[in-house]
């Protein structure tokens, strides 16, 4: 059997965190699905939106299935899926059971099917024709075990139920020796001195080469991924997920935070969701509660959506940066490649300068977030490719209809 993971019609409701990102590659509860699906099949095969065939082909070779005969069944996968590690037992019972099948959500939505020998779709492949290719097959609902994202905040809805559940899965592979009650660590990680750490609501695990600063507090569930940096007093409490490479600072809560991304100044973070190569300035914070107390409404491309949660900070795309003191209101999505000051009071597009308070808000063109990616990369070794470039001229023409505010066109 092999896998092949594909992005439906409907992944662009998870933007902007899936912008720049192919589902499968966004993290929750600590894991990303590719690095559950890896271990069905470690020459998985992909479908993802025509913009990120470069960059998933750069840095996933073997997604395009170039060269490679799927001679068996093919167990095909919606990107969307919540990464927790029981879903793996899931997908094999569906796999083991042999016969062709597709099984759906309660919404309709194709959580995976197992596709006969000589039906698996090309790497080129659309969505739509590739949902019509099962129209033949049974259907069957996937019942609770399942999980499809369908909004940016399902994220956060989700990472602390399965964050848990994850963590005990890394810590079952060994890599971790427990240095003190709760506290797990990888080789190279290193502890600074009068670190308090609480792990009566979950471990704290630091993976290799993490650096946690003096004076800091770590409540757990925490996960402080490969090479990442903990400034010195600082607070990480309540279900915070570090990804690799990167320099947290402050008080964060309830958070993911994928690689590459910098907060290490004071201000509070919480229950938020940070892209990668995202820099926050010192000072920024977010609001993750209303005044009033009540659920927190999202609005998504014009359409509020409620979340039937009481907490939810922000949601920020890729390469976002912040200017110093930037404050953020509660349950707001910041674009791709924008840049924001002062007073953030509404949702705010890819590609823009974002000074609204002072009365501004211009689009920044594509080869002034080219250049800026350049930098970054120098940073931290990172050599900025062709695909990198190209990925964010398109995401530059893909996201054009959302620089309105208000109705209003920006200045140029």
């Amino acid at each position: 059997m092999s896998v092949l993971l594909f992005e439906d019609e409907t992944v662009g409701r998870l933007n902007p965190v899936t912008l720049a990102k192919p589902a499968f590659a966004v993290t929750c509860g600590g894991y990303r699905l590719i690095d559950l699906v890896e271990r069905l099949d470690p020459s998985w095969r992909a479908i993802v939106r025509p913009h990120l065939r470069g960059v998933v082909a750069e840095d996933f070779p073997h997604a395009t299935g170039a060269g490679a005969e799927a001679n068996g069944p093919v167990l095909a996968v919606n990107a969307r899926l919540l990464p927790r590690a029981g879903i793996l037992a899931w997908l094999r019972h569906v796999a083991d059971r042999g016969r062709p099948v597709v099984v759906v959500s309660s919404g309709g939505d194709v959580v995976c099917a197992l596709l006969p020998a000589g039906r698996s779709p090309s790497w080129d492949s659309d969505p739509a024709r590739l949902s019509r290719s099962l129209d033949d097959l049974p259907r069957e609902e996937a019942g609770s075990e399942a999980i499809l994202l369908k909004y940016p905040h399902d994220l956060l809805a989700h990472h602390r139920d399965s964050f848990r559940e994850n963590l005990d899965d890394r810590l079952a592979s060994g890599r971790y020796r427990e240095i003190a009650d709760g506290l797990f660590a990888a080789p190279g990680a290193v502890l600074g001195q009068h670190v308090v750490t609480d792990t009566r609501e979950g471990p704290v695990v630091l993976d290799h080469g993490a650096q946690i600063g003096p004076y800091t507090l770590l409540e757990g569930p925490v996960y402080v991924g490969p090479h990442s940096r903990v400034i010195e007093h600082s607070a990480l409490k309540d279900g915070v997920a570090v990804g690799h490479t990167c320099k947290i600072g402050g008080e964060v809560e309830a958070s993911i935070i994928e690689p590459y991304t910098n907060k290490q100044h004071h201000g509070f973070l919480g229950h938020s969701y940070l892209g990668s190569w995202i820099n926050l300035g010192a000072g920024t914070s977010n609001s993750d509660l209303k005044n009033t107390y009540g659920n927190v409404t999202m609005e998504y491309d014009g359409r509020r959506v409620p979340t039937g949660m009481q907490f939810v900070g922000c949601i920020m795309g890729d390469y976002a940066k912040t200017a110093v003191n930037t404050s953020i209101f509660t349950g707001k999505t910041i674009g791709v490649c924008t840049m924001v000051y002062g007073f953030v009071t509404t949702n705010v597009p890819s590609f823009v300068n974002y000074a609204r308070s002072f009365g501004q808000v211009t689009e920044v063109p594509d080869e002034v977030m080219i250049a800026s990616q350049a930098r970054m990369f120098k940073r931290r070794n990172v050599v900025q490719r062709a695909c990198d470039i190209q990925l964010l001229r398109d995401i530059h023409v893909l996201t054009r209809h959302e620089r309105r505010l208000a109705n209003e066109p920006l200045s140029f």
